[in-house]
């Protein structure tokens, strides 16, 4: 296992941070630009385009692990529009080789059909700001103000804004239709059967998040999460055998499912991590649990990151573990310095536990 970093179509003065901070690997999120985007709907991926960006990449010591891949609105098309869909799913199978013939192994995507639901930001230690998730309060324009939209933070929402959500396929809970738990597997069914295929004649491994928040029984606003627990989570690995099918392992997402993230946690890391279908791991912790969270600094949460990283040890994980979800402040607006120390706490934790690589790039 190694530290890596989620970055955002990152410039090279943002690549140097990174590269001071001793980050060698790195998972990029380009949704939105040039690269990767056209107006609306899934965009065709220029192969040429990708291997230049991922050399200029590697001019900084750097290797790319894992690169998103935008599924925008198909989860929701196929539901509605299902010839649509399937010209989008052929041009996400034609994006994965390209992937490949640029050099790129793995890609992430997200099946969220609507934003990351938050319903505020809570005090946190120092004056800082903790995005959080509270059933009980929720209200539509709370959901509209504090929710992860696009590639965007909460409360930093003029970074992506509406447009970034609208090219990764996300919108308002009342603004989609009910999608019943079959619908929300049909449509979660219709993407694997079409990607998976695709990766596993480029040798691509595709690396899906979970659902992001738990939603209660029965849904929130008539939409279910059904990759919003581990149950759903063992589910859609069963959906294909292929070693190119796995996840995303949010550890943060994956402890809002439990009332007690403290007393589950450990056994389900190394439970998935025995799978080998763990890909890259969004290594985060929380403070509650279902229904009721917030997002901390790694070492002041529910779970025990230490003993989180002896799990993905015991279940035979080597990949990269990457920072995410830190808190906001004021004194800290790009979170750069939040997301330095969130590495540093990782290494450290790393190396007290024994099993500290820095593997060939």
């Amino acid at each position: 296992m190694y530290i890596s970093e989620q970055l955002l179509n990152p410039d090279e003065r943002r690549l140097r941070l990174s590269a001071q901070l001793g980050v060698h690997h790195v998972v990029l999120d380009n949704r939105g630009t040039e690269l990767v985007s056209a107006d609306g709907g899934v965009s065709q991926w220029d192969s040429r385009k990708l291997n230049d960006y991922r050399k200029w990449v590697e001019s900084f010591d750097m290797k790319l692990d894992v690169f998103a891949l935008d599924v925008g609105s198909i989860l929701l098309d196929s539901l509605v529009d299902i010839e649509g869909a399937r010209r989008q799913r052929r041009m996400l199978a034609d994006n994965i080789q390209k992937a490949a013939d640029a050099g790129i192994t793995c890609l992430k995507y997200n099946v969220q059909m609507v934003g990351i639901t938050r319903t505020g930001l809570r005090p946190g230690r120092g004056g800082a700001r903790n995005s959080g998730f509270v059933h009980a309060e929720y209200s539509p324009e709370d959901d509209r103000k504090h929710s992860y939209w696009g590639v965007g933070y909460p409360s930093n929402q003029e970074e992506g804004g509406s447009a970034s959500a609208m090219l990764c396929g996300q919108k308002m809970a009342r603004e989609v239709p009910p999608v019943s738990e079959k619908a929300g597997w049909d449509a979660i069914e219709f993407l694997v059967e079409g990607l998976v295929p695709a990766a596993d004649k480029a040798g691509v491994r595709l690396a899906c998040h979970p659902h992001d928040p738990a939603y209660p029984v029965g849904g929130l606003n008539g939409i279910e999460h059904v990759m919003g627990s581990a149950d759903g989570m063992r589910k859609f690995l069963s959906l294909s055998s292929s070693r190119n099918h796995g996840l995303n392992f949010c550890q943060g997402t994956v402890a809002e499912m439990f009332r007690e993230p403290g007393r589950h946690m450990i056994p389900v890391i190394e439970e998935f991590a025995a799978t080998g279908r763990i890909f890259m791991v969004h290594f985060r912790n929380i403070r509650g649990g279902y229904l009721d969270f917030e997002e901390v600094f790694p070492d002041e949460g529910d779970v025990d990151m230490f003993q989180a990283i002896k799990a993905y040890q015991r279940g035979g994980y080597a990949g990269p573990l990457c920072p995410d979800h830190v808190p906001v402040s004021d004194l800290d607006e790009g979170r750069e310095r939040f997301m330095a120390f969130a590495l540093g706490y990782t290494r450290g934790l790393l190396q007290a536990a024994g099993v500290w690589s820095t593997p060939s790039r």
